[in-house]
């Protein structure tokens, strides 16, 4: 088994850190190797997906992400920010489906931003399509106005686009995650102002006639994100499209407690993944022994399991850290009183003990 690790930029390099101890600690046959990306590559070889990392990615089992991007990227041409190696990746790897699971678990309601007796059990499963909508679709761009009474003014478009085979992909993945849980599907679009999300419903409706077993519930968009916040608990599995998907599993993160608890697998059609954590680079607390490395860690359990067809050692990933919660350690966006406040290096400390089966317990680094 042969993993591309890219660690990226800002807190990257660090929660990568802690998922390759863990990994480590797990005793298995896995071949790793680094590569640059985003402004890390950008400031070594004049792009944010350079060649060889690209190829390393494409020769591995799967790609373990860290994180990318820095506020000062942002004056660069578009196609040398770092956050374009990210959508580089997904689409040169033919990663078309996004699984973000939202789990608040028992030791982290009073972390939620919501009462505990709504989040409490929360067990959400975003599936987000990764390949069409406005952020690929063409044309888009910037042009000036005609001369007239505005001349001088520009203008900025860009498409909103999805193809029948691609929605239908995205539908079967979806409602084969909700044979496999709970067997309810909602499917979130704008049918009542988009085309596109009209096709889009439409589509998924004709893909639902293949599994009768399964419900399938339609929700506009600003319905479910207020739906998110007034009883989350009633979204099983849901799946929608590149832009809602982004922004909504980032709301469903904040259920949780913290995005930095949010794990996430980007998978092609035979199961090959590049598995991060749903969090960014925080470029404002990189180096400082803070950030949460647990959406990383758990990571790597999906990874181990979707990718590498290692449930088991997934498992032992997944109960390490709800030891460790258990326990009462916390990084800083997770703490609360009567709990302990731990680094990102001694988190990572607590997950290889409990993975040893030995006491949650830190050292000072």
């Amino acid at each position: 088994m042969k993993i591309a690790i890219l660690p990226g930029d800002g807190i990257g390099t660090e929660i990568i850190a802690q998922a390759e101890r863990v990994l480590g600690a797990l005793d298995l046959r896995i071949e790793s190797e680094r590569a640059l990306v985003g402004g890390a590559a950008y400031e070594a070889h004049g792009h944010p997906l350079p060649e060889a990392t690209l190829a390393l990615a494409k020769e591995a089992d799967a790609v373990l992400f860290g994180a990318v991007g820095d506020w000062k990227y942002d004056t660069l041409a578009r196609p040398l920010r770092p956050e374009q190696a990210i959508l580089g990746l997904r689409k040169a790897l033919g990663l078309f489906a996004n699984f973000r699971p939202a789990i608040c678990y028992p030791e982290l309601t009073a972390a939620s931003s919501l009462k505990p007796e709504l989040v409490a059990g929360l067990d959400i499963l975003i599936i987000r399509e990764l390949t069409g909508d406005i952020y690929f679709g063409q044309p888009r761009g910037r042009r000036a106005a005609p001369d007239g009474a505005f001349a001088g003014a520009e203008e900025a478009f860009d498409t909103m686009r999805y193809t029948r085979p691609e929605i239908e992909r995205i539908a079967h993945v979806a409602f084969r995650a909700a044979r496999q849980r709970s067997k309810r599907l909602t499917s979130v679009d704008k049918a009542n102002v988009l085309e596109t999300f009209q096709f889009w419903k439409d589509v998924v409706s004709e893909v639902h006639s293949e599994y009768p077993d399964v419900a399938l519930d339609h929700m506009y968009v600003d319905n479910a994100a207020m739906q998110l916040v007034r009883a989350p608990k009633k979204f099983d599995v849901v799946v929608t499209g590149n832009m809602f998907g982004d922004i909504l599993s980032d709301e469903a993160a904040m259920l949780t407690g913290s995005i930095g608890m949010l794990p996430s697998a980007s998978l092609d059609a035979n199961g090959k993944g590049l598995y991060e954590p749903s969090h960014g680079s925080a470029p404002d607390i990189a180096g400082k022994d803070v950030a949460n490395p647990l959406a990383t860690i758990l990571s790597v359990a999906m990874m181990l399991r979707f990718s590498l067809n290692q449930a088991e050692a997934a498992a032992r990933i997944e109960q390490a850290v709800r030891a460790v919660l258990a326990a009462g350690l916390r990084t800083a966006d997770i703490w609360a009183e009567g709990t302990k406040k731990v680094g990102t290096r001694a988190m990572g400390d607590a997950v290889v003990a409990a993975l040893a089966g030995k006491p949650a317990i830190t050292t000072k680094h």
